[in-house]
């Protein structure tokens, strides 16, 4: 089963494309996400560099973060939907 957070990830990278040096701007940090699928389960890592050019958004952790989240899926969405 694929992660829904990964739906997420990808649709927020051509926001950056058209958006990210704003962001940039307003956030100047890089964030690692660590996503697991179930509780005891290895999780998927996400590096958001909204410190560095227009942002990015890769899958595994790139550079140093300056805060790194480890959540469950669910979590993960009801925090990017706005829910949690």
């Amino acid at each position: 089963m694929s992660l829904k957070t990964a739906v997420i990830f990808d649709k927020m990278k051509p926001h950056l494309a058209t958006n990210g040096a704003e962001a940039v701007k307003k956030v100047k940090a890089v964030f690692h996400f660590d996503i697991a699928e179930l509780k005891g389960k290895e999780p998927v890592s996400w590096t958001v560099d909204l410190k560095n050019g227009n942002g990015s958004i890769q899958e595994g952790k790139h550079g140093k973060a300056d805060a790194t989240f480890s959540l469950l899926d669910n979590d993960a969405v009801d925090l990017f939907s706005g829910k949690l």
